[in-house]
């Protein structure tokens, strides 16, 4: 017979188990709390005895190194140098700055009106808040504050790296450049990179050094010091350095950018080069140009006036931000858009006598005698005015404005730069809304020959200029590696255009480079297999009033600069095998063919030639003047540093 089990002898089994489990638990925990007990007041005993002892340990944010911007060639653009500054914290000079500045001022110098703002500074800045007292010391001044630094309670001289460019001014629009972090950059941002709060951290302020800081900035290193009961650094207990940042390629070629500032000169122009088959821009300079070095080591107020009262707008990027009446280089897309609406074809004939009468007002012609009967290859040879007024009214706006966005106007490419313009390509929805009235006959005349509301940029006619030589939806971009990784490229769609209606303003602009009769046969290249194709155009910024002409004021050159005509050109080449497109704007610079065609068609040689243009390549009337200018030139030597990364 089984014995019975007592409820009271199991339930004392269970609870003698869990006791000894917890005692077990207990046990762990007391073990644990001994050995890092252990490990505290033993193995790092020191380490928090002087954390103990008046909050002695620092851990101070080390700046990474800038990365660096190498142009398609490997030619750094925009590298780092040596930069001996001294900065002074509030805190660690005991909370009055004024005595400690007074000591510094008898080691380097700073003038009363340099004293009063670094007051007013410390007075805003956290007290934590380290300041640049004054950077690019000399060796002998730094040397100076380091052997003082015990009488000089808060200072610190340091040694860091400062943004520098290797080619000043040629790509100063397209860098921009970079600047302590202000105030109202600080403001901008939600959560801000504590290495912002570094005085000597340099942020990108415009252009590509803005648009590609996370990139560029790099990752903040520390380490870990000892200072005394001043604030003086003692001694060093650990080092992590930062990261650099990342090392970007861009489609740039310095060396031709370097040609087309020299080319342009003392210009108020714009010229950009797009590769035609890859959308790489080769070019996108803006002249005049300023040094973006003065910026980033602190522009003086002289200087900075200098640049704002310039009547070039040096400070200006007309290839992006600039925006213009495109004048006679729109005229093949009005020609396009009444070829696909099939109201033409290329045989169709309009008669110019000089001017057509609409809406009760007399457009004219660029040429008061009119060119007689003239078909699409002849109205682009002879840029005629009447053929494209014509044109117009029976194509209509709406057309017109829908080819040109195809084809790239009116329209914000996504480029790392600042303030990209989107230019206006207007239709009758578009003036409603803006200005809301109706679209008017004369509008739609103006807009067929680039003027009245129609704008575009230098990189959009660019852009224009090379959908229409390859019939592909060509996209430009900047940025071709980062850190040696390719930037992955599409393949461009083909342009929802005709060919054979595309060819039929390609033979127009090979005409109005090459026919014995084009407006821009003086820029013709002549060597073989370098056939160059391309269109000039003159947009009015004002109209000569009947009072001038009476007064005999009836050329652009007998008005003052800043009121005549814009000259334009775009081009391509070679016409059979397009590799390169090109755009020139000459503000204020007159005719298109005399002023903006030879610039760009030197800038367009020395891309084929990748090199200086052989004079060969012009004709001989045209050789010894571009010797000349080429000996007149400084250009940066094609061998020049490629540096790696700092």
């Amino acid at each position: 017979m089984t014995k019975p089990v007592n409820p009271s002898d199991a339930t004392g089994r269970s609870i003698t188990r869990r006791g000894l489990m917890l005692a077990g638990i207990q046990l762990g925990v007391v073990t644990t709390l001994a050995l890092k007990l252990r490990s505290m007041q033993v193995e790092h005993a020191e380490e928090y005895r002087m954390l103990a002892d008046g909050n002695s340990i620092k851990i101070r944010l080390l700046v990474p190194a800038r990365g660096l911007i190498h142009d398609r060639n490997g030619i750094v653009i925009a590298g780092n140098e040596q930069n001996y500054r001294v900065t002074l914290t509030r805190e660690e000079a005991g909370g009055d700055v004024e005595p400690v500045l007074r000591r510094l001022a008898r080691l380097i110098p700073i003038s009363d009106a340099r004293m009063a703002e670094l007051l007013d500074e410390f007075s805003r800045r956290s007290a934590i808040t380290p300041i640049v007292l004054a950077d690019r010391l000399t060796w002998e001044q730094f040397s100076s504050i380091a052997v003082n630094a015990p009488a000089l309670a808060g200072v610190t001289p340091e040694s860091g790296l400062s943004r520098v460019y290797p080619r000043a001014g040629d790509l100063a629009h397209v860098l921009g450049y970079v600047g302590p972090v202000s105030d109202y950059d600080l403001s901008k941002i939600e959560n801000p990179d504590p290495v912002l709060m570094l005085p000597e951290f340099q942020l990108g302020k415009v252009g590509f050094e803005a648009r590609m800081e996370d990139h560029l900035r790099g990752k903040a290193g520390a380490r870990r010091v000892e200072v005394n009961s001043t604030g003086r650094e003692m001694r060093q207990l650990s080092r992590q350095e930062g990261e650099q940042g990342a090392t970007v390629q861009m489609t740039i070629d310095a060396q031709l950018q370097n040609y087309a500032a020299q080319r342009m000169g003392t210009e108020s122009a714009a010229a950009v080069v797009i590769d035609c088959e890859s959308g790489d821009i080769l070019t996108i300079c803006s002249s005049p140009s300023f040094d973006p070095n003065k910026f980033v080591r602190g522009i003086s107020s002289s200087d900075y006036k200098a640049l704002m009262n310039h009547d070039h707008r040096p400070l200006a990027d007309k290839t992006v931000q600039g925006v213009y009446p495109p004048g006679s280089t729109f005229k093949m897309v009005t020609l396009l858009a009444g070829l696909e609406a099939e109201v033409i074809n290329a045989g169709s004939r309009f008669y110019c006598p000089g001017y057509t009468t609409a809406g009760g007002r007399r457009f004219h012609c660029w040429s008061r005698g009119g060119h007689g009967s003239v078909d699409a290859i002849a109205s682009l040879v002879h840029s005629c005015d009447v053929y494209y007024y014509e044109l117009a009214q029976k194509v209509g706006i709406d057309r017109i404005a829908a080819m040109a966005r195809r084809l790239g106007l009116g329209q914000r490419h996504d480029l790392p730069m600042s303030a990209v313009a989107e230019g206006i390509a207007p239709d009758r929805a578009w003036k409603q809304a803006r200005h809301g009235q109706a679209w008017q006959v004369g509008d739609s005349l103006n807009a067929s020959i680039g003027q009245g509301y129609v704008l575009a940029s230098p990189l959009q006619l660019a852009v224009m200029t090379a959908r229409l030589a390859t019939g592909r939806e060509v996209k430009p971009r900047l940025v071709r590696a980062i850190d040696g990784v390719p930037v992955a490229t599409s393949d461009f769609s083909v342009l929802d255009i005709d060919s054979a209606i595309l060819q039929v303003a390609r033979n127009g602009m090979d005409a109005v480079v090459n026919s014995a009769i084009g407006t821009g046969r003086r820029v013709r290249i002549i060597r073989e297999g370098w056939r160059m194709a391309g269109k000039s155009g003159t947009s009015q910024v004002r109209n000569i009033t009947a009072a001038e002409r009476a007064r005999g004021v009836v050329s652009n050159s007998q008005l003052p600069w800043n009121r005549r005509d814009h000259a334009l050109f775009v081009c391509y080449a070679p016409y059979q095998a397009p590799r390169y497109a090109v755009s020139v704007v000459v503000e204020h610079g007159g005719g298109g063919s005399s002023v903006a065609g030879p610039i760009a068609r030197d800038i367009l040689l020395f891309a084929l030639n990748n090199g200086l243009p052989p004079l060969d390549a012009v004709p001989d009337d045209q050789r010894a003047a571009m010797e000349e200018r080429h000996t007149a030139m400084h250009l940066f030597a094609p061998d020049a540093p490629r540096l790696t990364r700092a």
